[in-house]
């Protein structure tokens, strides 16, 4: 199980590195550095809002999607171990995953809050 956090940690850190340090990202920074100079401080503070918005996103969905690929292996694992039990195994499964979801959900409520009222 360890194993497969670290992989999974692994996999989304690389994939964000990837995203972020390709060649037309870098581009795009040099570009953003003679734009920078001329932006006023009401466009510097949506950039910055926005970045902080897209990180709390990225985060929680990356934490939940790991959360409910843990919630649905166990479960599966216990419906193996104990096949009479699915139906209460499939149930506590469902109300886990929702509140997982609803982690998720008030995360991007809050993004939206950084973006639209601070």
């Amino acid at each position: 199980m360890k194993n497969l956090v670290r992989l999974t940690a692994a996999l989304m850190i690389a994939l964000t590195l990837g995203v972020i340090f390709t060649p037309k990202s870098v581009l795009a920074a040099q570009e953003a550095e003679a734009v920078v100079e001329v932006m006023s401080d009401d466009a510097s503070v949506i950039h910055t809002k926005g970045n902080s918005a897209a990180i709390v996103v990225a985060v929680v969905a990356a934490a939940g999607a790991i959360a409910m690929g843990l919630v649905i292996w166990k479960a599966i694992e216990g419906i193996a171990r104990q096949p009479e039990a699915e139906g209460k195994i499939r149930t506590t499964m469902m109300l886990g995953l929702v509140f997982v979801e609803t982690a998720i959900i008030y995360a991007l409520i809050v993004a939206i809050l950084i973006i639209f009222v601070l």
